[in-house]
């Protein structure tokens, strides 16, 4: 072999080798494992909206997501990712490729969470429960359960918004806005209140709003299932006689002191138009967010006479109904004196 050749040889093997040398390093930084996902927490990413390709870096940085965060920016850069980034909650997994993590963040396919809400007293209430749960934060959300004009859109005012939730389990993306979690609530809503249920909301009388805060009532008055049509149908019997509700929990709503045991002389003399002891009809809007048993409850009232209640001495959650109120003072006097036996003032 001559000399020339053997140069060439050279030269062919120093090329190849480059060319393998360079591959391995295109190869490395593209498909080799790089997402160190070992903590359950480190299962997601979140990447809020407006965010830029710096701070989803940085993130990646702090959580020590990756084994090498230069060869994912370069990755990055080749993909035209920093130019398309796509907010969202993303499930991350143990071994992914710089490319496989790249190609999941550009589609913008999202693993969605489950938003749970229930046992609300108040929108403020809401409003924090479901921030920690989506993007949208609690004064964004409690800013437009606020705006007046805004819920006009929807038929609604500030005192009766919440009406429109109904407590169960939704799948929401992740970068929700305060605005796309209400409107997916008014779909919801309108869902739930299929043709069955119109045909029994006939029934009450009442509109849909009415039922509602009607529902809230007896959510407030009665944890019992098999109990909440009964004592729906002493607050219909009411309304339909032109008496005053005389409902507690409303008293307690218009305090806004929840540990109070007893209602009181002192908490009927309130100025609240919840007040339903001085003030006729159904209070403004519902006094928490109502379960779908206390809804349905409303709905399937129980026709009977009983126009008064009042909880069982026993303690047991359940009440005592009477048709008049000489009845329901005997029941009344029971359960006074079991308070005042177990010393609850208040």
């Amino acid at each position: 072999m001559n000399r020339r050749i053997k140069l060439l040889l050279i030269v062919f093997i120093a090329i190849v080798s480059a060319i393998a040398f360079f591959g391995y390093g295109f190869y490395k930084k593209l498909y080799l494992p790089n997402v160190t996902a070992k903590e359950e927490t480190d299962n997601f990413l979140l990447i809020p909206t407006g965010s830029s390709f710096e701070e989803l870096t940085e993130q990646l940085e702090q959580k020590n997501i990756l084994k090498d965060i230069y060869s994912f920016k370069w990755a990055a850069e080749q993909a035209d990712y920093p130019a398309n980034i796509k907010a969202g909650r993303y499930r991350i997994r143990n071994g992914m490729s710089n490319k496989a993590l790249i190609r999941l963040l550009k589609s913008g396919q999202q693993e969605p969470v489950k938003v749970v809400f229930n046992n609300i007293r108040l929108k403020e209430q809401l409003a924090g429960i479901i921030s920690r749960q989506i993007e949208a934060d609690s004064i964004s959300i409690i800013g437009l359960l606020n705006d007046s004009k805004y819920l006009e859109t929807l038929g609604y005012n500030p005192n009766n918004i919440v009406s429109l939730f109904i407590p169960n389990t939704y799948e929401f993306y992740w970068n929700t806005s305060a605005t796309g979690f209400v409107e997916r609530m008014q779909k919801e809503h309108q869902k739930f209140w299929n043709e069955r249920r119109q045909t029994l909301l006939r029934r009450t009388g009442l509109t849909i709003t009415e039922v509602s805060i009607l529902a809230s009532i007896v959510e407030q008055e009665t944890k019992k299932t098999d109990e909440k049509p009964v004592v729906a149908g002493v607050y219909l019997n009411r309304l339909r006689k032109d008496w005053n509700l005389e409902a507690d929990p409303t008293l307690i709503f218009a305090t806004r002191d929840f540990s109070a045991k007893r209602v009181l002389n002192i908490h009927k003399e309130v100025d609240s138009p919840y007040n339903t002891y001085r003030n006729p009809g159904l209070p403004p809007g519902p006094i928490c967010i109502p379960s779908i048993a206390s809804l349905d409850a409303v709905l399937n009232y129980k026709e009977h006479q009983y126009m008064f209640f009042c909880a069982k001495d026993d303690f047991s959650g359940y009440h005592s109904f009477a048709r008049t109120y000489q009845e329901h003072l005997v029941n009344a006097r029971k359960f006074q004196n079991e308070l005042n036996r177990r010393k609850i003032r208040a």
